[in-house]
Order: C-alpha cells, then sequence, then structure tokens
C-alpha cells in the first residue's frame, strides 16, 4: 500500500435549495470545517439560484452580512493554506454583485476560484486542482 496520504475527492457543499444569506452560511460554515481538518482539499460549491420578485429579509437564526465577512476573514488563511480551489456551480443569471465574489478567486477567498453551470465540469476542475 502507498504510504502516502491519499488523495481526496472534492468535497460538494450542496446549497443550491437555500434562501442566499443561509446558503453563505452554511457554505462558510462547511469551510471552516474542511480548514479545520488541516488537509489539503477543494470544494465544489452549488450555489442557489436568484429569488424572483424581493427578497424577504432573512430571519434572526441566519448570521448578518458584518458576521458572514467576519467569518470569512477568519477562515481566509485556512482557505490559503490547504485549499487547492473552490468550484462555484451557479446559474447564469446571478447578479453582478454574486458574480464578482464568485470571480475574486485569491483576492477574496485565499485560494483559486472557477465558476460554471456545469457541475460535472466543476468537479472536474476542482479534482485536477487536488492533484496539482
Amino acid at each position: 500500500m502507498d504510504v502516502r496520504r491519499a488523495v481526496q475527492e472534492p468535497r460538494e457543499i450542496d446549497a443550491s435549495g437555500l434562501p442566499m444569506e443561509h446558503a453563505q452560511a452554511v457554505i462558510l460554515n462547511e469551510l471552516r470545517a474542511l480548514t479545520e481538518r488541516e488537509e489539503p482539499f477543494a470544494a465544489v460549491l452549488r450555489m442557489p439560484a436568484p429569488p424572483e420578485g424581493r427578497t424577504p429579509p432573512a430571519s434572526g437564526d441566519v448570521p448578518s452580512a458584518a458576521d458572514r465577512v467576519r467569518t470569512l476573514k477568519s477562515i481566509r488563511p485556512g482557505l490559503a493554506e490547504f485549499c487547492r480551489g473552490l468550484a462555484f456551480v451557479a446559474p447564469a443569471d446571478i447578479p453582478a454583485e454574486r458574480a464578482a465574489a464568485i470571480h475574486s478567486g485569491e483576492q477574496l477567498w485565499g485560494c483559486p476560484t472557477t465558476a460554471t453551470q456545469d457541475v460535472t465540469a466543476a468537479h472536474a476542475w476542482a479534482e485536477a486542482r487536488i492533484r496539482a
């Protein structure tokens, strides 16, 4: 048996059916857990479609935008060290600010990112990043 650490498969975090604020919190919590393992990883993040019409305010159990920013800042060092890449799977019609955040890569996330509408392509990219 090979004594090297086995290469892990990309972790898929499916937040596609959640309201955006809740999806962001779930993704950040999952990324925190992955960084705390202190092992290299890549993740496929399935994002929700934009809501139709006005978005109702987030419920009290969802962290505020400021809390989510603080969480991202706190986990960024771990992402920079252990994350080999984040592949976002998002619909084409996402708002411009969400698209900018997804494509900001290492500036925001601390690791390489890509975005696609194709789950299979996202997994292929993430697998290639793990093996690189």
